[in-house]
């Protein structure tokens, strides 16, 4: 049934894969020769459960994504204020490669802009270059439940064209800011944004903070709840640059996007996104990338202001009224992640019962996404060779007009006696 899923993901992807509005980042050149063509989507449940669309087997060099993680990893080592003393957490709006400083304190704005990143390179403790780089890259590795690899063309490109990243770097070091030599710290720099990744790598990195820094596929924690806390916020208020405003009010999760074409996407306590389409807009952000998370938002209810409680709370109960027979009792706000739980729970379980039964009788609120998958589980449960029945009184999912009228009841008593009356195979 994760295919009711699928075709959601699919279609919402293929709404936006004919934009072509847009440019590459040519200013580094080996970003300018990219097909600007390939387009992926990648979604990560909070149980390590990953879907995927388009291109998601594609590598591509994570950039400014990089910069709330490099955060993150400064923060786990050296604390919250000792990261505060070098780099402010305030909206800058400006440009992502702004060379400047906050006028009072001489610090960086915040770690989504180049300065803040740059900065946050250097408060990872490391005796040399290598170590700190190979520090970087085992913590992005245990966000994406495999191990990173460097685009050697990429980071020479990147560093043959850097000299506005050392104008910054240099600034910096002017202000105290960077205790390390600018050259050594804007190495690791550049080759921490030339990672290579996939959607489905920023998907997972996702989860992974949206689980509170345990990576939902391997099971390890890689950071403690603290520093993800202080990493979604200010990618909250920073990660879109100066389009975080739109972002927030349109799609409303934590993100990060990078001018490699990527964005990641957290649903805190619920699930990550994975995103890619190298073309960019004005501000550096992916055209079709936006569009696509927009409609995700919109489409699935994925808000963070709209989804009120954990994915997993949607279950109440589950339980075996008779030989055969299975009951899944839901409760409380029942949205796309929690509709995506239980369809893939009755999935998972499929082996082990003839009958499933969906009790939606206790559900306060739900959303068309939801409905649009719950309503389907008959059908797909069919092509399995299991029969599926849903308890809807007040025809929160099942409409009047909708071909599933037939596996509707009123009680859970009353499905339970159409199952037991049911035609045996």
């Amino acid at each position: 049934m994760a295919q009711l899923v699928q075709q959601y993901l699919d279609r919402i992807r293929a709404e936006h894969a004919d934009v072509t509005d847009g440019a590459l980042a040519d200013y580094i050149p080996e970003l300018a020769r990219v097909d600007p063509n390939r387009f992926a989507l990648s979604l990560s449940s909070g149980d390590g459960f990953v879907y995927e669309s388009g291109d998601a087997e594609l590598e591509f060099t994570i950039q400014s994504i990089s910069k709330p993680f490099t955060y993150a990893l400064a923060l786990d080592r050296i604390g919250t204020a000792a990261v505060d003393a070098k780099i402010g957490v305030e909206p800058s709006g400006e440009a992502f490669n702004e060379i400047s400083v906050d006028q009072t304190t001489k610090t960086p704005k915040n770690p989504m802009i180049n300065a803040g990143a740059i900065a946050a390179v250097s408060l990872v403790p490391a005796a040399t270059p290598d170590e700190r780089f190979e520090a970087i890259r085992d913590f992005y590795s245990g966000f994406a439940g495999r191990r990173l690899e460097l685009d050697a063309e990429v980071y020479a490109s990147e560093k043959a064209t850097g000299n506005r990243n050392r104008a910054i770097a240099y600034m910096l070091a002017s202000f105290g800011v960077l205790d390390d030599d600018p050259d050594d710290v804007l190495d690791v720099y550049f080759r921490q944004c030339s990672l290579r990744v996939t959607s489905t790598d920023l998907a997972r990195m996702a989860a992974t903070l949206a689980r509170g820094g345990v990576n939902p596929m391997t099971g390890r924690r890689v950071t403690n709840a603290s520093v993800v806390k202080r990493t979604l916020s200010v990618m909250v208020t920073c990660g879109m640059y100066d389009a975080t405003g739109d972002w927030v009010s349109a799609v409303g999760m934590p993100a990060k996007s990078g001018v490699g074409g990527g964005i990641v996407a957290v649903l805190p306590g619920q699930l990550g996104i994975g995103v890619y389409s190298p073309l960019l807009d004005a501000r550096g952000n992916s055209v079709r990338g936006v569009r696509l998370c927009r409609s995700l938002s919109e489409q699935l209810g994925l808000h963070f202001l709209t989804v009120s409680r954990d994915s997993r709370s949607t279950l109440r109960a589950v339980y075996q009224p008779r030989a055969g027979i299975r009951v899944y009792e839901t409760h409380g706000d029942l949205l796309f992640c929690g509709a995506e739980q239980v369809i893939r729970t009755v999935e998972r379980e499929k082996g082990e019962f003839d009958v499933a039964i969906l009790d939606v009788s206790r559900v306060d609120d739900i959303d068309d996404a939801a409905r649009g998958l719950l309503s389907g589980m008959s059908a797909a449960l069919r092509a399995y060779g299991r029969v599926g029945y849903i308890v809807d009184p007040d025809r929160i999912v099942i409409r009047a007009d909708s071909e599933f009228e037939a596996m509707r009841y009123l009680s859970v008593d009353d499905a339970v006696a159409a199952a037991e009356a049911r035609p045996q195979r």
